[in-house]
């Protein structure tokens, strides 16, 4: 089985509201794609297969992959505050219900979470998403709206995904300092690496990992610069009061972390599976974004992977954790 757990879908009425916000600027592409800005910088590209399943399904057949879990992407429902942050969550959590009822055998989703909302009501939603709509976790930006993603103030949404035994996926959101990222494209090609990076760093030195064991935790792009920067987190920890809340070195931390594989880098993946192993590595393509390619990605994990162990990372740990053995 080929499961690729990082892909992207969004219903017309999330576009919509993206569109009608006013907080961002819009621009036509190519082949009707849609550029949308912040502060000048692109942070996000729809292409058409963001709307169409049959589109999608045809593509996972010509790329040999067996199931997507589909996720919502930058800058999810935070764009939103209070009530319409719930109800743009669950129309979209909705949405990729309806899909995965549609195609069982092909999709799985994670939920969307209204954190920009009441804390209570973020915790009603995973309910619901997991208990009525059958999803295995959530997508959690590594920013929300700018807020750290360990702020104490959603200690309590992690305590109940803890106690369910919930998937947390880690996708980079809208970066800080994006105005200074408005040429070539730095948002996306190196702002999302870095707020990966920071959330990830956060998590580790906040004792996530020691606090909510339950939560199998994947970061999205390799973790970021995570892999790379393993021995430098070792150092803080040894040698700065603020980093030692942790009773082990981040580099054993990391251990716990699942990193999907969109990378498009052989050296960069076998970096990670030093740090990581291989049984801690999920296959993603970053469908349909217009950097993916789903074949290429599949070729580079033959590549980069031992033949012994590339069923683990092209499905086999994914179907673990997403139910899907």
């Amino acid at each position: 089985m080929r499961v690729d757990v990082h892909t992207h879908v969004q219903p017309q009425e999330y576009l919509q509201k993206l569109l009608d916000s006013g907080r961002y600027q819009v621009e036509r592409g190519v082949e009707d794609q849609i550029i949308v800005k912040e502060g000048g910088s692109r942070f996000l590209t729809i292409a058409p297969g963001m709307h169409d399943p049959a589109e999608r399904a045809a593509a996972m057949n010509a790329a040999g992959i067996d199931v997507q879990v589909l996720s919502l992407s930058t800058p999810n429902v935070y764009f939103l505050d209070g009530q319409e942050a719930v109800d743009m969550a669950v129309l979209t959590n909705d949405y990729m219900a309806g899909i995965v009822q549609a195609f069982p055998d092909r999709f799985r989703a994670l939920a969307s979470i209204p954190l920009t909302a009441d804390i209570d009501a973020a915790i009603a939603e995973l309910v619901r998403c997991m208990d009525v709509l059958g999803m295995p976790g959530f997508l959690i930006g590594a920013n929300i709206n700018g807020a750290p993603i360990d702020d104490p103030r959603f200690d309590p949404f992690y305590e109940e995904a803890n106690r369910r035994g919930a998937v947390m996926f880690i996708h980079p959101m809208v970066p800080a300092g994006i105005e200074a990222m408005n040429q070539y494209a730095l948002a996306p090609l190196v702002g999302f690496m870095f707020d990966t990076t920071m959330a990830v760093s956060r998590l580790i030195f906040s004792n996530f990992f020691g606090r909510f064991l339950g939560i199998n935790v994947i970061a999205a792009h390799l973790g970021g610069a995570i892999p790379f920067l393993a021995g430098r987190l070792d150092t803080g920890w040894r040698n700065y009061p603020e980093c030692q809340q942790i009773n082990r070195p981040p580099s054993e931390v990391i251990e716990r972390l699942y990193f999907d594989t969109v990378s498009f880098h052989e050296a960069s993946l076998k970096c990670t599976i030093d740090i990581a192993g291989e049984d801690h590595i999920v296959f993603g393509s970053d469908y349909p974004q217009v950097i993916s390619d789903m074949t290429s990605a599949i070729s580079g994990i033959e590549s980069a992977v031992n033949r012994r162990h590339r069923g683990k990372v092209l499905g086999d740990t994914a179907a673990r954790l997403f139910g899907l053995e």
